[in-house]
């Protein structure tokens, strides 16, 4: 059972996911992980499995290698069946979050649903922690390319995505990942130590500092300019019945501020 749950981590599948593959509940899937045994598992889940793995038999799971040919296969066959069981209809009749996407896309949407869901079900606060820095990852991905870089990075890494697959930029992608590995490679090696690197990350937060005193600086610009805009047209709030106006003198007054 220890090379199962090794090869499922490896394939990136979850517990939620195997689950709707098998048809049964996710506590159902840790019962059926805690077994010392597959065989003891049902006949139909355990030949499920097999299917999904590629294998004929229980003795079959220590010679798997999961490579990234291994991995698209994998994939390859839970989606299908995840395709013709549900659909697409099936998803955006289900809640309107899907509507208008293709199966392609849905079908991700709902699996990224799930690995959060799965995640945040946990009560560990780790769990929770994670789901909220990639959530402020997604509120900055477009702010840098080079974190668009990062996801190609570790997807390849993983093993998800063939090595020399590039989605973005070719060449910048190429430096960016060489770099990453050379970093990666420093930190998986012990090559690096807090004490060398502390200079650096100082370095780090002195910048990151600088960031945000620039950002309440603003924020304390704009709210001043605003609470300028209300004074001057005579109102207490911004509305639905005066934005239009207010953001328009809020905008007039940072002219003034310019041409000054």
């Amino acid at each position: 059972m220890e090379k199962l749950n090794e090869i499922l981590h490896e394939l990136g599948i979850s517990k939620v996911k195997l689950a709707k593959f098998l048809g049964v509940s996710r506590q159902m899937i840790y019962n059926y992980l805690e077994l010392d045994d597959i065989n003891k598992w049902p006949k139909d889940k355990k030949v499920l499995l097999l299917n999904l793995l590629g294998i004929k038999s229980v003795e079959d799971i220590e010679n798997i290698k999961v490579d990234t040919d291994y991995i698209i296969n994998v994939e390859t066959r839970i989606n299908s069946l995840f395709t013709n069981s549900l659909g697409t209809s099936g998803i955006s009749e289900t809640n309107s979050i899907f509507n208008g996407m293709n199966k392609k896309k849905a079908e991700l949407l709902r699996n990224i649903i799930d690995l959060i869901k799965e995640k945040l079900d946990d009560d560990s606060e780790e769990g929770y922690i994670t789901i909220k820095y990639l959530y402020h990852y997604l509120q900055s991905i477009d702010n840098a390319k080079e974190l668009k870089y990062i996801l190609g990075y570790v997807s390849k890494a993983t093993g998800f995505v063939k090595p020399l697959e590039f989605a973005f930029d070719e060449e910048e992608q190429f430096i960016f990942e060489s770099i990453m590995y050379s970093a990666m490679t420093l930190y998986t090696n012990g090559g690096a130590s807090k004490a060398k690197l502390a200079e650096s990350h100082r370095r780090f937060v002195t910048q990151i500092e600088h960031k945000l005193e620039e950002k309440m600086s603003r924020t304390l610009e704009l709210n001043t300019i605003k609470v300028q805009a209300l004074k001057e047209l005579g109102y207490t709030e911004i509305n639905e019945n005066n934005a239009t106006e207010v953001f328009e003198k809020i905008a007039e007054i940072q002219s003034r501020k310019v041409s000054n």
